[in-house]
């Protein structure tokens, strides 16, 4: 049941039917609506479902100049009763307020957002793609809106809930760098959190990696650059002699919603998760004795990703082939099989909205 009040204001001209849901760019393609909210005067209000449209902004607005802006990202999948399922939604907005809470920004009661993206969900539901690994993707994000320049918090912000069809976000297995000169957190930082600026932060190490040959970085520790962390967009697991190993999240690595469930499922099907530090070197070793079996990255936008090899100073390591990856591939079949409610193993990391 609904529990916030929320005026809803629906397009008049759905672009629905201009979609070709087979071949969509991943993050290009919007649906109909979104739900927006604005902080003011110490509370949330102003709760509107609206057409998916440009927001109105100040050249003052505060999140432009000093960052206050965080974001989330999960998905909603069809179940064969043809209702639509969230999966763990209210982790990821805890997760939202804890990236508001490091940045000094306003919290929301998950509630509210819970019950405005239902509400979304119902009137975009066909937005939905009916592909063997089609999702809508769903975006939170929080920003400050004060008009001032000054570095001080924001005393007003915007929240904005918009959705995308989407189908894989990498089409093949990826090659990675393994990232030694640049850092993406340090203690103390801001790691932990989605904020915007991490992103942005990430952005040069990675294109540098591109033109090298490479998909996505591997970063590193920012103090001796030898302890793998996390990658550009997904957090990491390696399994080393049957062993599931990844490191544990913590103030410089995003506690990720789908690293959190790969780890429970692998724990579930009886395999051995270890979440503990692993060097690059200890990698390295395992890829030339023969025991390094995968490398593997989870994530809301790229699910299970295998990594086909990863770089470092030079010299690339290949990993067996995705054909030979027992293990990752029955996490991922077991995942998928639980986000679409195929499977009765944790019914509570969904939440069903008929």
């Amino acid at each position: 049941m609904v529990k916030t009040k929320i005026t809803i204001n629906k397009t008049k001209a759905s672009r629905l039917n201009d979609v070709d849901f087979e071949n969509i760019q991943f993050g290009r393609v919007f649906s109909d609506h979104m739900f927006v909210a604005d902080y003011a005067n110490g509370e949330w209000q102003n709760f509107e479902i609206l057409p998916f449209q440009n927001l109105d902004y100040n050249p003052a607005f505060n999140s432009l100049h000093y960052g206050q802006s965080v974001f989330e990202g999960m998905k909603a999948h069809l179940d064969a009763d043809n209702n639509v399922v969230l999966f763990r939604p209210m982790d990821n907005f805890a997760r939202l307020n804890r990236s508001c809470e490091r940045l000094c920004m306003a919290t929301i009661d998950p509630q509210i957002m819970l019950d405005g993206l239902s509400e979304l969900i119902k009137i975009d539901k066909d937005w939905i793609p009916k592909t063997e690994d089609g999702a809508l993707y769903i975006r939170p994000f929080i920003f400050a809106t004060d008009q001032y320049i000054g570095v001080a918090p924001s005393e007003t912000y915007k929240m904005v809930i918009f959705t995308c069809p989407v189908n894989k976000y990498y089409d093949t297995a990826v090659k990675v760098k393994v990232e030694d000169v640049y850092s993406r957190a340090a203690s103390g930082g801001t790691g932990f959190a989605k904020a915007a600026g991490n992103y942005a932060a990430s952005l040069l190490p990675a294109k540098i990696a591109k033109e090298e040959g490479y998909d996505q970085l591997i970063w590193t520790d920012s103090i001796e650059h030898k302890y793998i962390e996390e990658s550009g967009t997904m957090n990491l697991m390696v399994i080393i002699d049957g062993k599931i190993i990844t490191p544990p999240a913590g103030e410089t690595i995003l506690g990720g919603i789908t690293r959190l469930s790969v780890i429970a499922i692998a724990k579930d099907l009886g395999y051995t998760v270890e979440e503990r530090q692993i060097s690059v070197d200890e990698v390295i070793e395992a890829q030339q004795n023969g025991t390094l079996e995968d490398m593997f990255g989870t994530g809301t936008a790229v699910t299970i990703t295998h990594i086909s090899g990863f770089g470092r100073k030079g010299v690339d390591y290949e990993l067996p082939p995705v054909s030979e990856r027992k293990i990752s591939s029955h996490l991922k079949n077991e995942l998928e099989a639980i986000k679409r409610n195929k499977k009765d193993s944790h019914p509570e990391w969904l939440v069903i909205v008929k």
